[in-house]
């Protein structure tokens, strides 16, 4: 018998001169983001306490694209709203350009799952309606909502109303109108989860050109292992129950990337050790549900 395709694959963490002087020069970057033995906890229906997140540190560089991934429940998403300053630490602390973070700002740009656009406002409406916010003229608003609309691709439909637009055309308009406020950190709460393949593959190919024409940093929330890999400098491994800092791995796939990668022996490599960090081989067994037999045709299917 052959020996199995995972014995002929490199360490994930090896990484070819190039891919580490690129990790080399990523790390002489300032740091944009510093999450310091943050902690958050909840009062649980019993009466007790849940903790979402124990003692979670890490930092994030200038134009660095993270990804934070681990099973469900993990606080993924608890650890995003935090750095946005939607909710309050219970311990620890979020240091932005080395300014504490205490809530919402213009500094950090939020894109959902959902598509969070304003329904009876155009795609450039939008995109202008957080510029005007900050009190910038109607005519200086419309010139830099047409620069953020032309770089996600929608200028032709830049009239158009949300419910006229695809899922994918939805989610370039909420990024761009994030974009337009020129924030030092883009938070994204898996949005693309909300995509069918096609339009999510497309939907990561747009990301990553737009991150290498912009100058922000990205910390990016994901339950799908491939696109963390793809999109990722590195990985945010968290653990349940309650979240912690399991691993931060750096990605050795070269960059540019493609969808041709998928496999490559560093993306295989680097996604198999994912793999074995949220699932465990010790994990028990998934529980199985009570057969009840509905059908009397008298032969199996298996």
């Amino acid at each position: 018998m052959s020996a199995p395709v995972e014995d002929f694959l490199p360490d994930y963490r090896a990484q070819s001169p190039a891919v580490a002087d690129r990790f080399r020069r990523l790390k002489e970057r300032p740091v944009v983001l510093d999450v310091e033995h943050l902690g958050r906890q909840f009062a649980g229906n019993d009466g007790g306490i849940v903790t979402a997140l124990r003692d979670v540190s890490f930092r994030v560089h200038r134009r660095e694209f993270i990804c934070v991934i681990g099973p469900s429940g993990c606080g993924k998403s608890t650890l995003i709203r935090l750095v946005a300053g939607l909710e309050q630490p219970t311990s620890g602390r979020i240091l932005l350009d080395g300014h504490e973070v205490h809530g919402p700002g213009p500094d950090r740009g939020m894109v959902f799952q959902g598509y969070t656009l304003f329904p009876w406002l155009t795609v450039k409406r939008n995109v202008m309606f957080g510029l005007t916010m900050k009190g910038m003229s109607l005519s200086q608003a419309d010139s830099e909502a047409r620069q953020w609309i032309d770089l996600v691709g929608l200028s032709r439909f830049q009239d158009s109303y949300p419910a006229q637009l695809s899922g994918g055309m939805k989610q370039r308009t909420a990024i761009a109108r994030a974009l337009a406020a020129q924030p030092r950190i883009l938070l994204m709460d898996e949005p693309f989860g909300a995509l069918d393949a096609q339009t999510r593959c497309q939907m990561q190919m747009h990301l990553m050109e737009i991150w290498r024409n912009v100058d922000v940093t990205i910390l990016f929330i994901t339950h799908d292992l491939d696109e963390a890999v793809l999109l990722a400098d590195r990985i945010l491994v968290l653990k349940a129950h309650p979240g912690e800092v399991q691993e931060l791995i750096e990605v050795s796939v070269p960059r540019p990337r493609h969808a041709d990668q998928f496999t490559a022996p560093e993306f295989l490599a680097t996604r198999r050790r994912i793999d074995e960090l949220i699932h465990p081989r010790t994990e028990s067994a998934v529980e199985k549900l009570p057969i009840v037999r509905l059908t009397q045709v008298g032969d199996d299917v298996e």
